[in-house]
């Protein structure tokens, strides 16, 4: 992490929603942040209080009612391309192999097509997918079809990488293998990541920085320095001490 490049803003966004009544549904609620370069960012709090809808703001997928979203010190408005995502489904095409989905953004962008193969092949190897380009979705475990996902993100090298809860439908010992997968990931080629669980002891293993959320409508209740040094033993003192302190702070059990 550099402290000392901003790379996002959020200023005081805030989304209300309005059904077909007319009856309007407040889910953000004046949201202040700054991220820097490489950090490692989660987004903690209960379930359905509005972070999903704070990272499709930044994505561009969702216009925020009020506020505005700075990259780089420029407001964005709509898809940016320097903003990767990942989401909880994978949403791999099944009649496409591994090499064919990871490339896909790469192809939809014009790139030819022996340089987003290239590109392709590059991050199926770090994500320690070598030798699975052939496969396809059908014949993958949840936790491969999640690294092909990384992989389809990394390969179109976003500078800002939003991830909705990748892991959240993985069972227990695969999202632990995962986790420790994505931090090899990331510090092997970093990039500046905003990750959205509601799992505290996802968050304290991953961040660098944890920003908590209240019930909905979201409002950020606390943000904490991560102050537990890589790697992380999520059995040791300090790290059950750090959890339950964010703990304590939570609306809800998470």
């Amino acid at each position: 992490m550099d402290e000392h490049k901003i790379i996002l803003k959020l200023r005081g966004i805030s989304k209300t929603f309005e059904n077909k009544k007319g009856e309007k549904h407040e889910v953000v609620r004046e949201i202040s942040l700054t991220v820097f370069e490489n950090e490692f960012v989660v987004f903690l709090g209960p379930g359905h209080c509005g972070k999903s809808v704070i990272i499709n703001m930044i994505e561009g997928l969702l216009t925020p009612t009020s506020g505005e979203i700075e990259l780089k010190g420029e407001p964005i408005h709509g898809s940016d391309p320097r903003i990767g995502m990942v989401f909880q489904t994978t949403a791999l095409m099944p009649w496409k192999t591994v090499m064919e989905n990871t490339e896909l953004g790469l192809k939809f962008a014009g790139v030819p097509k022996s340089e987003r193969r290239a590109a392709a092949r590059k991050y199926l190897d770090l994500v320690g997918l070598k030798g699975f380009e052939k496969a396809y979705p059908g014949q993958l475990s949840g936790g491969m079809k999640q690294r092909v996902g990384i992989a389809r993100a990394y390969a179109y090298n976003p500078e800002i990488l939003l991830m909705d809860e990748p892991f959240g439908a993985l069972d227990a010992q695969t999202r632990y293998a995962m986790e420790e997968e994505l931090i090899r990931i990331w510090q092997q080629q970093k990039r500046t990541v905003v990750f959205v669980t509601n799992n505290i002891e996802e968050a304290v293993f991953l961040s660098d920085r944890i920003v908590l959320f209240s019930e909905c409508p979201a409002r950020i209740k606390t943000i904490y320095q991560n102050p537990l040094p890589r790697p992380r033993d999520p059995i040791s003192p300090e790290f059950m001490e750090f959890r339950q302190m964010v703990s304590a702070q939570t609306d809800l059990s998470l």
